[in-house]
């Protein structure tokens, strides 16, 4: 388990917001939650570092509650715009390290960008576009995106492919992909150029764009 060694600042104990709070207090963090809403500070009393009544348009209520100390702060709520952009205004202000904020349109994102906010996150679109890509494709398992367009996906080992050596699948020289690896169970094995035989169940690691990850899919 990681060291108490980072301060997060978590704004709005919603869904979202709690769920990040507790993920950080379970890695070991120092968490500092708040929230306008007494019945979602009570509830998450026992589960964070601190869990405060506190409106973060109140720049010196941030002041007080820790905030300044924080290397980094969430900006949990996106319903009320005003707030939000306040919030990350006000975080920006009293210099905390890093800001990331939750975005509800494009518009928001934009705003928050000119702000400074440090990233941006649109956690219902990219979730959902991460639920349909595995939808899309029963082999994928689950995939991870890299920046720049590239990802790693983790597909089934289909029928066709069983028995197959690595050095023999097409992905390298004809989708521009390169093998990462493969897992069989809980085990980690093979790379390229690894004669390694493919069985039924294992899990294919692929890195790659997503068209030349698509164009591989499409072959299976």
């Amino acid at each position: 388990m990681a060291k108490h060694n980072r301060t997060f600042g978590v704004v709005g104990l919603g869904n979202f917001g709690s769920t990040v709070a507790v993920e950080l207090m379970r890695f070991g963090n120092h968490v500092i939650g708040i929230d306008i809403d007494e019945r979602l500070v009570s509830a998450h009393a026992d589960k964070l570092t601190q869990a405060m009544i506190v409106d973060a348009r109140d720049e010196n209520a941030l002041r007080e509650a820790g905030f300044a100390d924080c290397d980094t702060a969430l900006v949990a709520m996106g319903e009320d715009l005003e707030a939000n952009i306040v919030a990350s205004i006000n975080l920006k202000m009293i210099g905390v390290k890093q800001v990331w904020a939750k975005a509800k349109t494009r518009t928001h994102h934009r705003i928050l960008s000119k702000l400074g906010v440090d990233r941006i996150i649109h956690p219902e679109v990219e979730v959902g576009q991460h639920i349909a890509q595995v939808l899309h494709n029963p082999l994928v398992r689950d995939y991870v995106s890299l920046g720049n367009g590239y990802h790693v996906v983790n597909f089934m080992v289909p029928e066709s492919l069983e028995g197959k050596k690595l050095s023999e699948l097409p992905h390298t020289k004809n989708h521009n992909l390169r093998c990462v690896g493969i897992m069989r169970g809980t085990d980690f094995i093979g790379r390229d150029g690894d004669s390694c035989t493919l069985q039924g169940d294992d899990r294919l690691l692929l890195l790659g764009q997503r068209k030349d990850l698509r164009a591989f899919a499409a072959t299976l």
